[in-house]
């Protein structure tokens, strides 16, 4: 490498990287020097939490085995490797080594409240409860623990005592930096979030090599406080039904930058399932369904049925609560004298009544289509067939069905001829319409080509098939040109960036 050369791949590196490295030198140095078992350990595991940092995952896993083999009980070597695996990926291997931490230090909080932040992600929430609970118990004060079991009492529909824990865990804590582990300077991006859930997942997207990311609970941010230095804002917070309080704070936050915001929390606001069935059923060849708010009381007592029919629905009705997705608390009424029963496990005291839109073909099967808007484009994400009229990818009847992979192909492969023209320039009216960056819509269609719609919002998500499972290779191309173009938006949103 030429003088000019190495002079300008210097200015390239980023200090804090070059800072790391140096550092990880000096701990190599003061290992081969030797020294008290005590210190060398406190030094080994710095060492191998460095090289995760470096993103040198196969030595720090090496090194941390190593310190285990070694060391099989010690607190911060296990938590620390249970940290490297979960930002890997590797979430099973993650929660073994966080319960081999707990077994033999069950007072210690953090590693029950990384377990249990790991049950949460994996929607098993009273697994998690029970070590949030537990941490709280060695720990009344612990910020972690109050964030986690708010999270699972929201989930359960107890807003208020969900609230209590979130203002303990996020006051003065609402601002948090993830890793970043690229080796040139990074994309300062600030991620707005929602305290009680329906936000985007953006782990997809937002490569840790790539973005420097700072995360901000908007609704536990102090008004006053300075925001974090960023090239652009991505907002976050999808679901309109569950999260104003979130986004009216977003609202306030954005105007106070010049910075570009991608999915403007104006624009999200407006994307409630009632605002959509009532502003998209104008747009043509849309079909959208009659949704009304109603007390959970209300469905559940002697005069729902009457309510219901008074407001123009028929039987077979659909109830959901608000703020849930992937068929969570969402159920199907047949008949007027099933009210009571299926209104008894919903969560929240208020549920949303949604007519029933009918998706299923000739064949007897529905159909759900998912189609993302990215940046104003349309991309076609997948198509799930199933017997049951509550059609969801992970419980649809695709893996066993090669028929139903091939039609869900041609999909993927001719959007526009697989939905028709009507039903395609319905696609384009309502991303028009929303106004979004990032969202997706989620759609049947009739005999007639109409669009039926089901729900058209930002919290949809961008999940991969099996990498070791041959029959879903089809897909990889459309979910990879959905994600290139996120992160191209977002790349071409920064450089327009002007301090």
């Amino acid at each position: 490498m030429t003088q000019p050369q190495a002079k300008a791949s210097a200015a390239l590196a980023w200090r804090p990287r070059l800072a790391q490295e140096a550092r990880l030198v000096e701990l190599d140095m003061e290992l081969a020097q030797g020294g008290e078992d005590a210190a060398r350990l406190h030094i080994e595991i710095e060492r191998a939490a460095l090289l995760g940092a470096l993103d040198r995952r196969g030595e720090a896993q090496t090194a941390f085995i190593d310190i285990l083999r070694r060391h099989p009980t010690h607190f911060s070597a296990l938590n620390e490797f249970g940290t490297l695996l979960a930002a890997h990926g590797a979430i099973d291997a993650a929660c073994r080594v966080y319960t081999e931490a707990i077994l033999h230090h069950p007072d210690n909080p953090m590693a029950r409240v990384n377990l249990g932040n790991l049950l949460l992600r994996a929607n098993r929430h009273a697994e998690a409860r029970t070590h949030y609970e537990a941490a709280l118990k060695a720990d009344p004060d612990h910020p972690g623990a109050h964030q986690g079991l708010g999270a699972v009492l929201s989930d359960e529909g107890d807003r208020e005592a969900a609230a209590a824990h979130f203002r303990k865990g996020f006051g003065g804590r609402a601002i948090s930096a993830l890793p970043y582990r690229g080796e040139g300077p990074p994309i300062p991006l600030l991620q707005l979030v929602s305290s009680g859930g329906g936000n985007i997942p953006t782990a997809p997207f937002l490569d840790d090599s790539v973005f420097l990311t700072t995360v901000v609970v908007a609704d536990h941010l102090d008004p006053h406080a300075p925001l974090p230095s960023h090239a652009l804002i991505f907002n976050a917070i999808g679901d309109a039904d569950l999260c104003q309080p979130a986004l009216e704070a977003a609202i306030r936050l954005t105007a106070a930058t010049r910075a570009p915001v991608i999915n403007d929390p104006r624009a999200v606001m407006k994307t409630g399932r009632r605002n959509n069935a009532t502003e998209l059923a104008a747009l043509p060849g849309i079909i959208t369904p009659r949704v009304e708010a109603v007390p959970r009381s209300t469905l559940a007592g002697s005069e729902g049925a009457a309510w219901l029919r008074g407001r123009g629905f028929t039987f077979p009705v659909l109830l959901r609560s608000p703020g849930y997705h992937t068929g969570r608390n969402f159920v199907q009424v047949e008949k007027a004298a099933d009210l009571p029963a299926a209104t008894a496990d919903l969560p929240g005291d208020e549920v949303l009544a949604i007519e029933y839109l009918d998706a299923r073909a000739k064949d007897g099967n529905a159909r759900k289509f998912r189609v993302m808007m990215i940046g104003g484009k349309l991309f076609p994400l997948h198509l799930a067939i199933s017997r049951n009229w509550k059609v969801h990818y992970f419980t649809s009847d695709m893996a066993d069905k090669p028929d139903h992979r091939a039609e869900e192909m041609a999909f993927l492969e001719d959007m526009r001829g697989v939905l028709g023209d009507k039903a395609f320039a319905a696609l384009g009216a309502i991303c028009g319409r929303l106004g979004l960056d990032y969202a997706g819509i989620d759609f049947g269609l009739n005999a007639a080509g109409d669009l039926l719609l089901f729900e058209a919002n930002a919290t949809m998500v961008i999940a991969a098939p099996p990498e070791n499972d041959p029959r879903w290779a089809y897909r990889r191309g459309a979910i990879s040109a959905v994600i290139d173009a996120v992160v191209a938006m977002i790349k071409d949103r920064a450089r327009i960036w002007k301090p």
